[in-house]
């Protein structure tokens, strides 16, 4: 049996492990173009924050920094090629001043000052963001938004916490688990270094979505200022029928749409029994195979992790299997009701493993698979990337035997592997992992052509080009062929609320 203290130890390790700029073999570069042919950081021409705005804009909000070196560390983000660009001398971010403030009032003077100088917002906060998406590549105003950190108020009766956009992850769990005996069972891999206000603005995913969702199903109702700074709230409700779901539309518009400076999320009681049980299967698609049935049987375990005979090697130190992790946590009678269903399951093509030493290697290791490349000689020319999407169960084998064959056909690649992370009843997530050792100068042209690979791919089979780290602008060539004719609603949709293309520009693939 796996212990409340080892399963919250497990939970509190929120390091997000990438390269860092001192360390470019990490990273990877971004000089190739995207299917559109333009680079990702190109601007026809950055706005620049004229000498009276910047009055207007200090006077609205709290501080307001124009010093490039300021402005460049305090947009910087964690995606590779905002890292590689940098270390190559091009950095991404262009001419912008970063706009402090801590409530919605400011938020929305903010807003208005930019429409009547016609310049470009981009929100930011914590800025964990692996695709790009809150990077400043117009220019114009950077909206810090990590001020907006107060928790408002709690409904004990309904499990409803009201709570700002710039608390960051660990303080908000921490503080839900202190005060209130209640938790939101949301643990991203960035879970320290980001958010609530980004987790639903990229519709983000936690470690045990399974058991209580991806983020779009953990808000109750937001506040929302739109382009205009006019505020409008959505939601509060737990199901409706008066039209279209709005609260949908904004989780997950990445900034474009508006900006989230209130959340009222649903909680989840602090869970008293965990316990997990591990086995191996002979190949992807068997592992694959238990997943869909035991979810299609009706269990919901907190965590359904499937690996690779790669990663399995490089996680567990059994590289002839392909490791399956079932844990779960909440009352013992449904645990126990739905490992018995995993374990039947399993047991028919699947060999039963050491359940407590791959749960706390899991615990140990879980964050580091496609993040640093372990196992792989370092070089300079040392490129480590990871890509999730999301499928239906029919295509998932075909698509995880097809990217990995289409990675691993890029030159200079070292190998591609996955691991199934993310499960439902009707699909799962796939997380790819890319690693290639090129020349310095070769890095950002194996990169492209690694994404552009694996795209291809996912794109075939008619798969979700992302499960959960969004759009931004490392997926924004992808998203027109993605959508197909939803496009066009897109850009009306983005048309109708920010008429003059303000908020978050090139992102989404707008």
């Amino acid at each position: 049996m796996i212990s409340k203290e080892a399963v919250k130890r497990g939970y509190n390790r929120g390091n997000y492990t990438v390269g860092a700029p001192s360390q470019p073999g990490y990273a990877a570069g971004l000089d190739g173009a995207g299917l559109s042919g333009e680079p990702y950081f190109s601007s026809p021409a950055p706005a620049v924050v004229d000498a009276q705005t910047l009055e207007l804009l200090a006077a609205a909000a709290d501080k307001v920094v124009s010093d490039p070196g300021l402005v460049r560390d305090g947009t910087r983000d964690w995606w590779a090629g905002t890292m590689i660009a940098e270390t190559g001398g091009r950095p991404a971010t262009p001419e912008s001043v970063i706009v402090h403030v801590s409530s919605t009032e400011q938020v929305q003077a903010v807003m208005r000052i930019a429409g009547q100088a016609s310049l470009p917002v981009t929100v930011s906060a914590g800025r964990s963001n692996v695709t790009g998406a809150a990077l400043p590549v117009a220019g114009g105003i950077v909206l810090d938004v990590c001020g907006l950190d107060k928790f408002v108020s709690f409904d004990e009766a309904s499990q409803i916490i009201e709570v700002e956009a710039g608390v960051f992850g660990d303080i908000f769990e921490e503080t839900i688990q202190r005060d209130y005996g209640m938790t939101m069972g949301h643990w991203p891999s960035s879970y320290a270094i980001s958010t609530v206000g980004g987790w639903v603005a990229c519709r983000g995913a936690g470690q045990l979505s399974t058991r209580y969702g991806k983020i779009e199903d953990m808000v109750y109702g937001m506040d929302v200022v739109l382009a205009s700074g006019e505020l409008v709230t959505l939601g509060e409700s737990a199901r409706a029928a008066v039209g279209p779901d709005l609260l949908q539309l904004f989780i997950g518009s990445e900034g474009t749409l508006g900006v989230i400076t209130r959340v009222r999320f649903k909680l989840h009681r602090l869970p008293g029994f965990g316990r997990a049980t591990a086995y191996g299967f002979a190949s992807f698609a068997d592992g694959l195979e238990a997943c869909r049935q035991i979810m299609q049987a009706g269990a919901t375990p907190a965590a359904l992790r499937l690996y690779d005979e790669l990663e399995s090697g490089l996680q567990f130190g059994l590289p002839e299997t392909n490791v399956l992790l079932i844990a779960d946590e909440g009352t013992r009678e449904l645990v126990d009701a739905g490992l018995t269903i995993a374990d039947r399951i399993c047991a028919e093509s699947g060999t039963e493993l050491d359940s407590d030493a791959i749960f706390e290697r899991w615990l140990d290791t879980r964050y580091l698979t496609g993040k640093s490349a372990e196992g792989f000689k370092r070089s300079p020319g040392l490129v480590a990337d990871t890509l999730e999407m999301v499928g239906p169960w029919a295509v998932l084998p075909a698509v995880y035997d097809d990217v990995v064959a289409a990675i691993n056909a890029v030159p200079g690649t070292l190998a591609g592997s996955a691991h199934q992370s993310h499960a439902y009843v009707d699909g799962a997530c796939l997380y790819f992992s890319l690693r290639g050792d090129v020349d310095v100068a070769e890095r950002g042209v194996w990169y492209r052509q690694a994404w552009d690979a694996a795209n291809e791919v996912i794109l075939r089979h008619n798969a979700t080009l992302s499960h959960h780290h969004g759009v931004g602008l490392l997926r924004a060539p992808y998203m027109e062929r993605s959508l197909g004719t939803g496009f066009e609603v897109l850009r009306a949709v983005k048309a109708a609320l920010d008429p003059q293309n303000l908020l978050n520009p090139g992102k989404l693939g707008l």
